[in-house]
């Protein structure tokens, strides 16, 4: 074990107890996106009486935060990403809990020896991952492009590269028609609720000619209030997604012409809307994705327990890696094969074994940093591979 690695695994042990505590207390607090004002406050209180300095309500979002620590020596700035939201009804079920604490402890193990590399630690607070992201407001204002490179870990049944996530459009229609007596005027009508169905038609035809990796798919979220009235309201929610952004565009497009087909249709009028922000694909800097790799064999786990990367639906860090270089490996914290966003994987991810990995975690995160800040070389083969990326696209 070097050096840096003795101290940040001595400080991980000095802080563990409390950090497990604050693990569990956010998941025994379970707060949808942009209403974590528990998660965010303890998080951010934490970085703060470590020496951070945290700007709260970044861009007007309540419950996001960004907290900094400057080494005062030139260097690049290593950013972690925290996430704190639950889902509806299985609280977190998605690990948030540990992600959070993953991320704030990582940064504070960074500082310990930042003094040894210089740079600058920032720790990005993102509320509502699983809706409208935080990370993709903040990628959007630019808050990530003087960002040397970002770092998270996502909590899993078994270790993963980071890989890729599907870009992402959340799109809403509207058809308005009118209400009519379903029985005695029904020729009265307008049926907005057959628009909806011929949608779905359509929509469930065009999946034939769409790419292997794309997905679209779909919810009616109001149907009417009455069988004996003819709806004149009804809509519809679809998730439309696939590999890149390009094509995901693409598809957006070929579903609102089926839409807009069913309005002509049914005789209604239609209204299209985006109900959540907007996901882009993530884009794994291999680079980087290497360093952690490596330091996660050193632990002991072997290149036999690592899954492939690949797509587990879509990520909001996905905007964040087309600002800055970026991973999202996903981390064994559970020896059960456990999904995600279920009752089993929430319960499992409160035990011991889970807030242990969490502080494995969280070293294995600050020594990625630490060794990129450390060699400058390093930092520039993983700006590079980021450069390239980004001309190609």
């Amino acid at each position: 074990m070097s050096a840096y690695e003795q101290i940040i695994q001595e400080l991980s042990e000095h802080h563990g107890s409390r950090w497990k505590e604050l693990s569990v207390q956010i998941g025994n607090n379970p707060e949808l996106g942009h209403a974590e004002f528990l998660a965010s406050a303890w998080l951010s209180e934490e970085l703060e009486q470590e020496g951070f300095t945290v700007q709260r309500g970044v861009l007007g979002m309540k419950t996001a935060f960004i907290a900094e620590y400057d080494s005062g020596k030139p260097g690049p700035i290593a950013g972690f990403l925290c996430e704190y939201d639950a889902l509806p009804d299985v609280g977190h079920a998605c690990g948030h809990h540990l992600i959070g604490v993953m991320s704030m402890g990582a940064a504070i193990l960074l500082k310990s020896v930042i003094e040894y590399t210089g740079g600058k630690i920032r720790v990005y607070g993102t509320p509502a991952e699983e809706t409208s992201g935080g990370k993709v407001t903040m990628s959007d204002a630019g808050l990530f492009d003087d960002c040397g490179f970002a770092l998270m870990a996502h909590p899993y049944h078994s270790h993963e590269r980071s890989g890729k996530s599907l870009a992402l459009d959340a799109l809403q229609f509207d058809y308005f028609g009118k209400t009519a007596h379903a029985a005695a005027s029904p020729h009265l009508g307008v049926n907005a609720l057959d628009a909806v169905i011929m949608l779905f038609n359509s929509v469930n035809a065009l999946r034939q000619q769409t790419r292997s990796d794309s997905r679209i798919h779909g919810i009616i979220n109001n149907g009417g209030q009455a069988p004996n009235v003819i709806p004149g309201h009804a809509s519809a929610q679809f998730y439309v997604r696939s590999a890149d952004r390009y094509y995901t565009n693409e598809l957006t497009q070929r579903v609102k012409a089926c839409a807009d087909g069913a309005a002509l249709q049914a005789g209604c009028r239609m209204e299209m809307k985006h109900f959540e922000l907007s996901y882009d694909e993530l884009v794994t800097n291999e680079t980087l994705s290497e360093v952690y790799q490596s330091l996660l064999y050193k632990t002991g786990v072997t290149d036999e327990d690592v899954l492939a990367g690949s797509d587990h639906g879509s990520l909001d860090l996905g905007n964040v890696s087309l600002r800055c270089p970026a991973i999202h490996p996903y981390l064994k914290v559970v020896n059960d094969k456990l999904y995600l966003h279920t009752a089993e994987f929430r319960d499992a991810a409160m035990r011991e074994e889970a807030l242990d990995a969490m502080l494995s975690g969280a070293r294995l995160l600050a020594s990625t940093a630490y060794e990129v800040l450390a060699d400058p070389e390093l930092y520039r083969e993983v700006r590079a591979e980021f450069d390239q990326v980004a001309r190609g696209n």
